[in-house]
């Protein structure tokens, strides 16, 4: 089986650009002794978007990885992908992300729940669980109750992962994600979801549920910080156990979606991880983007200009890009900039408006979730936009590598 390192970080590359500068960031930390594998990220949707293919992904990380010499792990994940997507990614992606949250609360058999219920007993009854300090409280009503809501779901994990294997065998990593969905799963219910897993014969490596708060895109987490504190460390000590108790890979470890710019959870994940031991897989998609847009507008000219027209776009079809993403991003239309006064700020005052530095007066986050989720814009835009990437290579290059390393990186993971 492949199998994933202690500590993997997910990365978005929309354009296909900033593999090498990307890289550069992960290069950095392991001259400092932290090792964590890079594992680059595209959905299905953002092929759509974007033009590209599934195999670019893989040929730009590949070539980053031979300009770098980089000498350690690294992955390319198909993200967030169905049985109706998979066969796509089966020859150029060795991480599958396979998302089944549209199935969570599909009618199961009843007889198929009996069963799970009969084979295993002890999840019938109160389970203490090492790390946890409260006794889960799970008896044979409550885990009937979490199997019909979480069976259907398993079971096409189940199917996926049978079809990716009969064409890769076991060299592929394992994700079961069920985060874009409604409600978070509690730690009984993880713990129940895993067992369901284990039957299958899933050997998954990550599993990325809902937590509790808001996880928008692009900008810091909303929510209880100690309440997620005590969700994420129980969840934790969920993935371990189960690891012992139904056989999973001892490589199991917590997947966090959206997790770029969650600057306050960070120091949470980390106090866990080291108190633990245990292993994160986070995973990034749109900073990469916007820090293209920052270098950009640093350089001004042209570059500053295509960054007004992109605003000036979406904030002309905001209500067409916000749609599909209306629960991940909290924006106020009054707190956006005027496409006018949008357009009287100087490049290194634009690039502060987008660049997330919360203590920036002209930090701007609700200018940041617009232009994050406006990647498709700059698709529109196609050869002016790659043309100015590579006119400004040096700039733009800087931002991606100083906001990985500097703003998410060190921060998880090294301070």
């Amino acid at each position: 089986m492949r199998t994933l390192p202690r500590f993997s970080f997910g990365v978005g590359d929309r354009f296909g650009h900033e593999a090498t500068a990307q890289l550069a960031a992960f290069q950095h930390l392991a001259r400092e002794g932290i090792h964590v594998a890079p594992v680059w990220n595209k959905s299905h949707r953002e092929h759509g978007f974007i033009g590209s293919q599934p195999k670019d992904v893989r040929v730009a990380a590949a070539s980053a990885i031979a300009e770098s010499g980089w000498d350690g792990p690294w992955y390319v994940d198909a993200d967030h992908i169905r049985l109706d997507t998979v066969d796509g990614y089966l020859d150029s992606s060795d991480f599958f992300t396979i998302d089944v949250a549209d199935s969570i609360g599909e009618p199961a058999d009843e007889s198929d729940i009996r069963t799970f219920i009969s084979a295993h007993p002890e999840l019938c009854k109160p389970v203490s669980i090492p790390g946890i300090t409260k006794v889960i409280r799970l008896s044979e009503d409550s885990t009937a109750t979490i199997v019909r809501k979480y069976y259907k779901a398993c079971r096409d994990a189940a199917t996926i992962y049978n079809h990716i294997a009969e064409s890769r065998g076991d060299d592929v990593v394992v994700e079961v994600s069920m985060d874009e969905t409604d409600e978070p799963q509690t730690p009984p219910e993880l713990l129940v979801i895993l067992a369901l897993l284990a039957d299958e014969k899933i050997p998954v490596q990550t599993i990325a549920p809902k937590f509790t708060g808001r996880f928008n895109k692009g900008v810091d987490y909303v929510g209880d910080l100690a309440q997620f504190e005590q969700e994420f460390s129980d969840d934790v000590a969920v993935c371990g156990f189960a690891v012992q108790q139904y056989g999973l890979p001892d490589t199991l470890k917590l997947s966090v979606h959206s997790g770029s710019d969650k600057f306050s959870l960070y120091p949470i994940i980390r106090r866990v991880l080291n108190a633990t031991g245990a292993g994160v897989h986070l995973k990034t998609a749109g900073t990469t983007w916007l820090e293209e847009l920052i270098g950009l507008a640093e350089a001004g000219g042209d570059g500053l200009q295509l960054v007004r027209d992109v605003y000036q776009y979406a904030i002309e079809h905001r209500d067409e890009l916000c749609g599909p993403y209306a629960t991940v991003i909290d924006i106020d239309p009054s707190q956006l900039l005027s496409v006018e006064d949008f357009g009287l700020l100087s490049g290194p005052d634009t690039a502060a408006t987008i660049r997330h530095i919360q203590d920036d007066k002209r930090f701007n986050p609700h200018v940041r979730q617009l232009l994050h989720i406006a990647f498709k814009v700059a698709a529109g835009e196609g050869e002016r936009y790659t043309d100015l990437l590579k006119e400004h290579r040096v700039v733009v290059a800087d931002q991606v590598t100083t906001n990985l390393y500097d703003r998410h990186l060190r921060p998880l993971f090294a301070q």
